[in-house]
């Protein structure tokens, strides 16, 4: 059962995904367009559905003959196949333009409030994505300030939502898993943080039908503004 945004939920600890839920990973959009002039909506979104994808494949194909690449060159490969696939002639200053984008995401306009407001909670960041990557974004945007930790899958050696990536989070804080909240704007992320033990909250900003490969979300709300309420954050 999924509670509503007004059912208060009682955790020790919130653990955030990063992109697509503190950073807009569409931000890129605009880069793209000025470097493909009406491309840039259709190259942002091809681009996202593959890094997430390539990121599941490499989970599954891990073995002794084949390595697991980083976040950086998984988005690096999603970005070369989207441009292929609209038939885009990328050059290697674009690449690297749109590449340094992922340095820069725009956070979304909810998210820096909702991260001071939790205080003192424990904020962490848990994300796919390299330290390489998250610290610069995070020191970048100011969201840094209200974070108490930033971890990344590199830790684990396998991306979300496999549950040594969520048991990352426990062995930091030191709590069980059901007293750490877990949000994210990622269905399947949000899914698999429940399916692991922790008390999961998904921001589903699209008004998207939940997922149906797992247990659901104990929570759904529509923006992270009414993430500390939920939280008995008022």
């Amino acid at each position: 059962m999924i509670a509503s945004s007004s059912t208060a939920l009682s955790v020790n600890a919130v653990v955030f995904d990063a992109y697509g839920t503190l950073f807009d990973v569409h931000s890129v959009e605009a880069t793209a367009d000025r470097l493909f002039p009406s491309q840039g909506s259709a190259l942002s979104k091809l681009w996202r559905t593959k890094q997430l994808e390539y990121s599941w494949l490499q989970s599954l194909m891990q073995s002794p003959s084949q390595r697991r690449e980083d976040f950086a060159a998984v988005t690096a490969h999603a970005l070369e196949f989207a441009t292929a696939a609209l038939g885009l002639t990328i050059t290697a200053q674009a690449r690297h333009r749109l590449l340094d984008a992922y340095l820069d995401l725009a956070p979304f306009p909810d998210a820096e409030l909702a991260l001071a407001r939790l205080a003192p909670l424990p904020r962490l960041i848990l994300s796919n994505g390299t330290r390489g990557m998250l610290e610069p974004l995070a020191a970048a945007t100011g969201m840094a300030r209200h974070l108490d930790a930033i971890l990344s899958v590199e830790a684990a050696g396998i991306y979300k939502p496999s549950p040594r990536v969520y048991q990352l989070a426990v062995d930091h804080l030191g709590l069980h898993p059901a007293h750490v909240g877990f949000v994210s704007s990622n269905c399947w992320d949000a899914i698999g943080a429940k399916a692991f033990g922790f008390t999961s909250i998904w921001v589903n900003r699209a008004h998207a039908p939940v997922d149906r490969h797992g247990p659901a979300p104990d929570a759904v709300i529509d923006s992270l503004a009414e993430l500390p309420a939920l939280l008995g954050k008022t």
